[in-house]
């Protein structure tokens, strides 16, 4: 499935009016895609943030909650194709590579679909988020920073378990691909935090 696509179906996306040239001026400092690059300024990886959130600004809009849930969902689907590539190379390392290069590989794939079902419950838990002040906002959001923290730490189990394999164009790839979810992930829950830190206030 097509990530517009798949954003699509959870997102609600509204016609823009045509706008005369003295009022696009006025709001052109708080279009979508400013409000974007704003939000992702507070991430640590400000300019991965932009890029994989940018094409969903007419979904997005100024919604902070939107904003999250977008930010999620990317992170599910790099996370899932990375979970899907380990286990690929994994099921090829039985047949030729060390035993301890085989463990690391399984290992990896055990955490990283532990990560995957942490974001997808995060994501679910997001679409079910009731308004914000309230008692249960507050609880919704602890359950999403909880998991989407514990989804970062398995990603960097996984990584950190490929320490002691031999260097490798395998090890490499698995590495530069995990970076990818990783930094997808620590700017996800970022955007989770701000939105639960400006609801609870």
């Amino acid at each position: 499935m097509k990530p517009f696509f798949f954003f699509f179906l959870f997102f609600h996306l509204y016609p823009v009016p045509t706008l005369s040239y003295a009022v696009y001026e006025a709001t052109a400092a708080v279009n979508p895609a400013n409000f974007i690059r704003r939000s992702c300024s507070a991430t640590l990886y400000p300019d991965v943030c932009y890029s994989s959130l940018s094409r969903y600004s007419n979904a997005i809009q100024q919604n902070p909650a939107r904003l999250a849930r977008a930010a999620i969902g990317v992170t599910l689907s790099k996370a899932r194709n990375l979970a899907v590539y380990v286990s690929k190379i994994s099921r090829e390392a039985d047949y030729g590579a060390d035993t301890r290069t085989s463990a690391a590989l399984h290992d990896c794939y055990s955490n990283m679909g532990d990560a995957v079902d942490e974001i997808r419950g995060s994501l679910k838990q997001m679409r079910q988020t009731v308004a914000p002040g309230s008692e249960s906002f507050r609880f919704q959001m602890g359950n999403v920073q909880t998991w989407m923290s514990a989804a970062l730490t398995d990603e960097e189990t996984c990584t950190d378990g490929l320490e002691d394999v031999a260097e490798g164009a395998m090890k490499i790839e698995v590495v530069k691909r995990a970076a990818k979810v990783k930094k997808l992930t620590s700017n996800a829950l970022a955007l989770v935090n701000s939105y639960a830190e400006k609801g609870t206030m």
